[in-house]
């Protein structure tokens, strides 16, 4: 570099950021820039547009974890190298996974927990399309060995999430969603047996409906298929989506038998960064025993140094969640996990009580026999100037973020909002967005809207 232009590059680093000539331009949106820039600016550039996002602590809609320890911070800095996949690289991080699985197993009370199969994914959605995979495939072979055609599988399911509606159609297979009807919400026994036949791979009960955060009934459910199984022979097993009930019903509600104590149960998914309280994004599979996984889903790969049984439909993935997710484990433990949840039900019955108390409202869910969460919708007949659309978008004018949604098909005219309590809620918290729903409601009362209805029209508000 010539002499003379040392002062100016010198110059250039005593700049402040917002005065430096990086930050005198636009950077480029969507092509790649010529030039390189300095790591100061391009990070004050990125960090800047992130403030546009919303706060992820007044995110009530989401079900994911959004506090997390200091500890954690450093654990997952520690193991942003760290590739899940390549276990002879990383055989610590391999061997921290396992005992993630079998400490799961032991939780949902499997019949051989040291012995057991699972693994972690990046999600629940992954895990629970790898529970349906093993159903599909052992059905399968079931059929294939009576001489039957094995083109018509179909599973049943209460209301689901996408990810079962994404499972039935890239793995071809009908799904027997059972609809909501009246006040029934979820799926039950009886509804069930309804659609049984000898091409049903499984059954698959959600233990935190997604629309209502209710329990489904997987023992009544489970006796029900005891029952069909003594009456025409068919022997239908089950897959419990527990995405959020998996890690709370073991510390809160631990008679409730919906895990590995019933027998048809041959598999289970959760969420880890859920009410697992691990960071974005991790989720587990166990299953009940070896055989519930046929050994055609397992995959054997060599060339990243030593032999790896592979069953997750992802390959790379980093390792740090899973890290963090043991260190959950052993900082927390049982006591830990059931203090707080507990804490989050009893902040989630303390909400129903005082959103019951505004007086327009009737509670749909009050935060018992679920998850901790809450949702209601308007009283019939009430008119208070705006519907749970104008609601949920005057709330946000405050940063909260309030799900608003219509129930899926036959109940598409029941119209709710629902609030998740997560870890790092506190009654303080619940306070003030108590406040602040007090205040869109006197603002609607002074500017109300003209359709002024429970429905979705002329709202405007993405509800999706």
């Amino acid at each position: 570099m010539p002499l003379h232009a040392k002062d100016s590059v010198r110059d250039d680093l005593l700049d402040d950021v917002y005065s430096s000539h990086d930050l005198s331009l636009s950077m480029p949106k969507y092509k790649m820039p010529e030039n390189e820039h300095d790591p100061r600016h391009a990070y004050q550039v990125v960090h800047d547009e992130l403030m546009m996002d919303g706060n992820s602590r007044q995110n009530m809609a989401t079900f994911c974890q959004t506090w997390i320890e200091d500890e954690v911070h450093k654990l997952m800095d520690e193991c942003i190298d760290k590739n899940m996949i390549d276990k002879d690289e990383y055989p610590q991080t391999a061997e921290i996974e396992a005992r993630c699985t079998h400490m799961l197993a032991d939780l949902w009370n499997s019949p051989d927990a040291e012995n057991t199969l699972g693994c972690s994914t990046t999600g629940s959605s992954e895990a629970a399309m790898l529970g349906g995979m093993a159903l599909k495939w052992a059905w399968r072979e079931k059929m294939k060995a009576l001489g039957k055609p094995t083109d018509k599988p179909n599973m049943i399911c209460g209301p689901v999430q996408v990810c079962w509606h994404k499972f039935a159609r890239y793995w071809d297979i009908e799904l027997r969603e059972i609809p909501m009807e009246g006040d029934r919400l979820i799926m039950t026994a009886e509804e069930v047996i309804k659609r049984c036949d000898e091409n049903t791979i499984g059954v698959i009960p959600t233990l935190g409906v997604t629309f209502t955060c209710q329990y489904e009934p997987v023992k009544a459910v489970h006796e029900a298929l005891d029952q069909l199984h003594k009456d025409t022979g068919l022997d239908i097993p089950m897959h419990v989506d527990g995405a959020s009930g998996a890690f709370l019903a073991p510390f809160c509600e631990p008679e409730l038998e919906w895990d590995f104590r019933l027998p048809r149960v041959k598999s289970i998914n959760a969420s880890g960064h859920k009410f697992g309280l691990a960071p974005l994004g991790v989720g587990w599979i166990v299953w009940r025993d070896a055989s519930a996984l046929h050994e055609d889903l397992v995959f054997h790969v060599n060339y990243l140094g030593g032999d790896m049984p592979c069953f997750a439909l992802n390959f790379s993935r980093p390792g740090g969640q899973i890290v963090a997710q043991y260190y959950n484990f052993l900082r927390l433990g049982k006591e830990g996990y059931r203090k707080i949840h507990n804490a989050c039900y009893e902040t989630a019955h303390y909400l129903s009580a005082e959103i019951e108390k505004l007086g327009m409202f009737d509670i749909i869910y009050d935060g018992h026999g679920g998850i901790p969460a809450m949702s209601w919708s308007l009283k019939e007949g009430v008119e208070p100037g705006f519907n749970l659309f104008d609601l949920s978008d005057r709330i946000r004018s405050r940063g909260w973020q309030i799900a608003a949604y219509a129930m899926p098909p036959k109940r598409e005219d029941l119209v709710i909002m629902r609030i998740l309590v997560r870890h790092g809620f506190s009654r303080d918290q619940a306070d003030l967005l108590v406040n602040d729903l007090q205040r869109c409601i006197a603002f609607f009362a002074r500017n109300p809207v003209v359709h002024g209805s429970n429905s979705e029209e002329s709202s405007g508000f993405n509800h999706g």
